[in-house]
């Protein structure tokens, strides 16, 4: 199974929740927080749900309240596809 990129979370990010006007998505956000870049709590439950459909795997919600960073989501999230693998 193939790992989620930074870029590939950018689309399901900006395709489940939309895009702040204010924020460069294509700038260096790996360690800028989610709320810095305009997603709360519930945009990364709609993020989860799209990785679960596109990936074919189900994340745990509670994984999604301790990341902050882009960085820490694609470490669980890819964790998860390789344990899936």
């Amino acid at each position: 199974m193939s790992q989620l990129t930074l870029d590939d979370l950018k689309t399901i990010l900006r395709e489940a929740a939309g895009e702040d006007e204010s924020v460069d998505l294509d700038g260096d956000i790996l360690d800028t927080a989610f709320t810095d870049l305009g997603y709360d709590s519930l945009a990364l439950l709609e993020a989860a749900a799209v990785i679960d459909r596109n990936h074919g795997i189900t994340l745990a919600d509670d994984l999604f309240t301790g990341v902050e960073t882009p960085r820490q989501l694609l470490t669980e999230v890819n964790a998860a596809l390789e344990k899936a693998a």
